[in-house]
């Protein structure tokens, strides 16, 4: 009970021991929270410390049975291989997942909108097929997904795999604009209206202005799913034309197989930009998470 409630009921102040009981029980749920925060932290570190560790070890250091050691020597000839190895696949990587995020964000914005603000006969009918898409395994699709590629004659490597992201993020990018755009104040597309404005304007003067918290979640996501694929780089791209995860996994099962530091390397290569992202943008993300859950 609290200090108000027992004012309240009895009249008087409550007696000092029990303020300090109070007080007390809060200071140790309190404690009892920041040691299970932490708990998982350290749970959660555990594997980021041994890739570290084990990418600056010299190959005779760099063994299971050493895994959780210090390096006996600190080197940087793992970095310098990993590198060396993965600099053109990261490079393709960033030309697939730029435009591969951006043209599906844009897209899913406007179907989004159109569903949303400009809605039409069978409009739930058609963001029900949309959303069909998300529950579809690729591996399901996989073969006849080769075979209209091929027939459509769609280059393999990056052209590939950017048509692909695109389209397979559609879905996912426009139910999270349609969500945020349901919360809209349905005055502000009424007043554009009533200024003469059609679709397109209504979206570009006053929907898109506001839209940059959806924008930077899209963004983020898809950027992350596109860099992280693994699958359809194995099937729509090589070694010689393929992004990142393909250049890890053929570095981690070639000729450097048994030097694990290289390999340990490699993967914190890979997976830096997309880490680099959510520490920048991680916030914003949150953020547009929660501003299409309120209702404007």
């Amino acid at each position: 009970m609290s200090t108000t409630a027992l004012l309240t009921t009895s009249g008087s102040a409550p007696p000092p021991s029990t303020v300090g009981r109070a007080a007390a029980g809060r200071a140790t749920w309190r404690t009892v929270r920041y040691v299970i925060a932490i708990f998982f932290v350290i749970i959660v570190l555990i594997p980021v410390y041994v890739l570290l560790v084990t990418s600056f070890k010299a190959p005779g250091d760099a063994a299971p049975t050493r895994a959780w050691a210090l390096p006996q020597e600190w080197t940087l000839e793992n970095w310098n291989a990993a590198w060396t190895t993965l600099w053109p696949a990261i490079l393709r990587s960033f030309q697939m997942v730029i435009p591969a995020a951006i043209i599906s964000s844009v897209l899913g914005s406007l179907n989004g909108f159109v569903l949303a603000r400009w809605s039409f006969r069978g409009a739930n009918i058609v963001f029900a097929c949309i959303l069909f898409g998300m529950f579809i395994p690729y591996q399901a699709v996989m073969i006849p997904l080769t075979q209209l590629m091929i027939g459509a004659g769609v280059p393999s490597g990056v052209p590939s795999l950017i048509l692909l992201h695109v389209v397979y993020g559609i879905p996912i990018t426009t139910l999270i604009f349609r969500n945020y755009y349901a919360s809209v104040p349905h005055e502000l597309v009424e007043a554009a209206r009533v200024d003469g404005a059609g679709m397109l304007r209504t979206y570009w003067s006053v929907i898109l202005p506001i839209s940059i918290p959806s924008f930077v979640v899209v963004l983020i996501w898809q950027f992350t799913n596109a860099w992280n694929d693994y699958l359809f780089a194995v099937f729509f791209a090589s070694s010689q034309n393929g992004p990142v995860t393909l250049a890890l996994n053929n570095l981690a099962n070639g000729a450097m197989l048994q030097n694990y530091g290289v390999s340990m390397a490699g993967a914190l290569l890979a997976s830096m930009p997309p880490l680099i992202v959510y520490i920048l943008l991680g916030k914003y993300f949150v953020g547009g998470l929660m501003s299409g859950s309120v209702k404007g």
